[in-house]
C-alpha cells in the first residue's frame, strides 16, 4: 500500500511586526485586553506590494530545501488561501510559474482557515492513487488586506504568513487519515462581505466580519468532534497523540481542544502569541517551527486541526 509522507516543511513571515502596543495607538484596546482574550502579543504584516504568493514562494523553497528536492521536481501544487493575488490565474499556477515546475496540476483551495487542511487532504489522495509523486501543499495569507483596522474585535486577531509541506510516496504510513467537514448554515458568523460577483461598492464591506462568541463556541464543539472522529478512525485513544498542531486562532480554543485530548499544553505547538491568526497558513507555520526547533521528531504522531469561516473544519492524523 502506498501512503503519502511529509519529507520537508517550510514557512515564512513578513518582516514587519505589529504589536499589541502598536494597536493601542489605532483603536480602543490594550495589550492586556488582547492577551487575556486571545493569547496574541504580536503579529506579522506584509509590506506594501508583498503578496500572498510572494510569502508562499519563500515557504515553498524552504520546504523543498528541507526535502532535498529541486523546485522543478514538483508535479502537484495545492494552495490554500482566502486572500489570492488575482481572481485568476490562481495562486497555485502563479507559484508554479515562479518555481518552474510546468505541466502538473496547480490550484487554489478557498476554505478560509481550513484551506491548508483541505489542500493537504487532496494532495494525500493524489499521491495514494499514484497520480502525483512530489506534491507541494501551501497555506498562505495576507489577511491584513481584508482587515478593518478600526474594528477591535477582528483587527487584533488576523495577520500574514505562509507555511508549506512537501509530500512524497512512502511504503511507511505518513498521513494516516484526513477528515474534512463544512456546514453552510453558519456562513454569516464569519465572512468577508464583498467579492467579484457580489460587488465592491460601499454597501459591501471588503473586510472580515465575525460574531466572535458564536464562532468560539462552534469551533470548540466542532473541533472536539473532529478529534473524536480522527481517533476513532484510527482505533486510537488520546494517549497515542504526541503533539497537537492546531489552527492558531485563539489560545482559549486551543486550550479547550488540548483539554479534550487530556494533553498538557507542553505537548501543544503554540505560535499564536507571536503570529496571530494567519488563517490557512497557521497550521503549516506551527508545524515547521516545531520541526525546525527539534520538538517534533521522526516517528511522532501528530494531530492537526483547523476551523474557518463557512464554517469549514478539518483534521489529520500524521506519523511524522
Amino acid at each position: 500500500m502506498i501512503y503519502s509522507r511529509i519529507v520537508g516543511t517550510g514557512s515564512y513571515l513578513p518582516e514587519k511586526v505589529l504589536t499589541n502596543f502598536d494597536l493601542e495607538k489605532l483603536m480602543d484596546t490594550s495589550d492586556s485586553w488582547i492577551r487575556e482574550r486571545t493569547g496574541i502579543e504580536r503579529r506579522h504584516i506584509a509590506a506594501d506590494g508583498e503578496t500572498t504568493v510572494d510569502l508562499a514562494e519563500h515557504a515553498a523553497r524552504r520546504a523543498l530545501d528541507a526535502a532535498g528536492l529541486r523546485p522543478e521536481d514538483v508535479d502537484f501544487i495545492a494552495f490554500g488561501t482566502t486572500t489570492p493575488d488575482l481572481v485568476f490565474p490562481n495562486c497555485g499556477v502563479i507559484l508554479q510559474s515562479r518555481l518552474g515546475c510546468r505541466g502538473g496540476p496547480a490550484f487554489s483551495v478557498e476554505t478560509a482557515c481550513s484551506g491548508f487542511m483541505y489542500a493537504l487532504s487532496i494532495a494525500d489522495k493524489y499521491i495514494r492513487c499514484g497520480e502525483a509523486k512530489r506534491a507541494l501543499v501551501i497555506g498562505s495569507e495576507t489577511l491584513s488586506r481584508i482587515t478593518d483596522w478600526s474594528d477591535r474585535s477582528t483587527a487584533i486577531l488576523f495577520a500574514d504568513g505562509a507555511g508549506a509541506v512537501v509530500l512524497t510516496p512512502s511504503e511507511q504510513a505518513g498521513i494516516l487519515s484526513t477528515h474534512l467537514h463544512a456546514d453552510g448554515q453558519y456562513k454569516d458568523m464569519l465572512y468577508c462581505g464583498s467579492g467579484v460577483s457580489k460587488g465592491f461598492g460601499p454597501e459591501y464591506k471588503l473586510a472580515i466580519s465575525m460574531v466572535g462568541s458564536e464562532v468560539f463556541k462552534s469551533a470548540v464543539t466542532l473541533l472536539g468532534r473532529a478529534v473524536d472522529e480522527t481517533l476513532a478512525a484510527n482505533g486510537l485513544d488520546r494517549s497515542a497523540i504526541d503533539w497537537l498542531v492546531p489552527h492558531q486562532a485563539n489560545l482559549r480554543i486551543i486550550q479547550a481542544i488540548a483539554k479534550k485530548l487530556s494533553l498538557p499544553m507542553e505537548r501543544v505547538i503554540l505560535t499564536v502569541k507571536d503570529h496571530g491568526n494567519t488563517s490557512a497558513a497557521s497550521v503549516p507555520l506551527a508545524l515547521d517551527q516545531a520541526v525546525r526547533d527539534g520538538r517534533i521528531k521522526r516517528g511522532d504522531r501528530l494531530l492537526l486541526e483547523a476551523f474557518g469561516g463557512g464554517f469549514t473544519w478539518g483534521s489529520a492524523l500524521i506519523r511524522y
